[in-house]
């Protein structure tokens, strides 16, 4: 009776070291797709970290090319209001030359006409010789 226990005891002890054996492996294996799981996350946390770094530089040195254009900007305005300014002053002293010319102008001819009268009168006044 005792080598009938033995034996059972074997085979119970058999059994049971085989299912904790595979309960052993199945826990390995889950670990494993745990860890690969964990892996691929930190993976895929630090290709997006990487990305929002490359972004957060471009978007600096787009800022940085934004207020430079700004700047050029607000130069371009300042020296187009300057040259408005001068354009204007320009056509002010043309319209005052302008005026100046048909003054002139009405002289020169109001002094014709008078040389015109003045050599017609001349010459009838003019005693013959």
């Amino acid at each position: 009776m005792e080598e009938i226990l033995k034996k059972r005891l074997i085979v119970i002890l058999g059994v049971s070291n085989i299912l904790f054996l595979l309960i052993a492996i199945g826990q390995c294996n889950n670990a494993l797709v745990q860890k690969n799981l964990k892996n691929k996350e930190n993976y895929d946390r630090i290709a997006a970290e990487e990305r929002l770094n490359k972004y957060e530089q471009e978007k600096a040195a787009l800022e940085v090319k934004l207020q430079k254009s700004e700047s050029a900007l607000a130069e371009e305005k300042a020296a187009l209001e300057a040259t408005k300014k001068n354009l204007v002053q320009e056509q002010l002293v043309n319209q005052s030359l302008k005026n100046e010319i048909e003054k002139v102008s009405k002289l020169k001819e109001a002094l014709e006409e008078d040389l015109k009268e003045a050599l017609v009168t001349g010459k009838s006044v003019k005693p013959k010789k």
